[in-house]
């Protein structure tokens, strides 16, 4: 785990995260997810994707900041804390590391071991693998690696408690989804939360 709790226990102020996906696998909701999860804990936080004309299937990023202090920056983070990537086909056409160090983290949505990982996109960090799409699919029924990641996210990070998020992704998601769905996708986030 790479414990941070600011200090952010990363030494700066605020913490920095990237997700890598394409339009339509959800960065953006796991991103909000997150930020309201961090927000209800009393943080500060900013979300913001980044995206110009792309379709459905295209490389898009999300942007989220997390502060104990009030976030005055705007701009893309270029040195993130952690990266996230839910689509491990973008890792044949996109630095995802970019801006990482030994030290931060990189979770991917992936069957494939770290060290292959590592060794396919040169990164000497720690990287963090979960099949969110296997989770998802078994749980959910449907490929959903954005919520299921989230629980991933939460433990190796450990800058919101699991359960502010999924306190939030029953607020926001219930009424949308339905109770029964709701609680899978919950579970789906949980079972991730626990793998290794």
């Amino acid at each position: 785990m790479l414990c941070y709790n600011k200090k952010m226990k990363n030494g700066k102020d605020i913490f920095e995260i990237i997700f890598h996906a394409r339009g339509g696998q959800g960065a953006k909701s796991a991103a909000e997810i997150l930020a309201q999860a961090a927000l209800h804990e009393g943080k500060f936080v900013q979300a913001f994707p980044s995206f110009g004309p792309e379709r459905s299937g295209a490389p898009t990023k999300t942007y989220v900041r997390i502060s104990n202090h009030e976030i005055r920056t705007r701009e893309p983070i270029v040195d993130p804390d952690i990266v996230i990537v839910l689509d491990e086909t973008l890792l044949e056409a996109t630095k995802v590391t970019e801006g990482l160090d030994k030290n931060e983290a990189l979770i991917i949505n992936s069957q494939k071991p770290a060290h292959e990982i590592g060794e396919m996109i040169k990164f000497n960090g720690k990287i963090y693998p979960v099949d969110a799409n296997g989770i998802s699919m078994e749980i959910v029924g449907q490929p959903r690696p954005n919520t299921v990641i989230l629980g991933k996210i939460v433990k190796i990070a450990e800058i919101v408690k699991l359960e502010s998020v999924v306190s939030e992704f029953r607020k926001i998601f219930e009424g949308k989804i339905g109770k029964e769905n709701c609680d899978k996708n919950i579970l789906a986030i949980e079972r991730a939360y626990d793998t290794i």
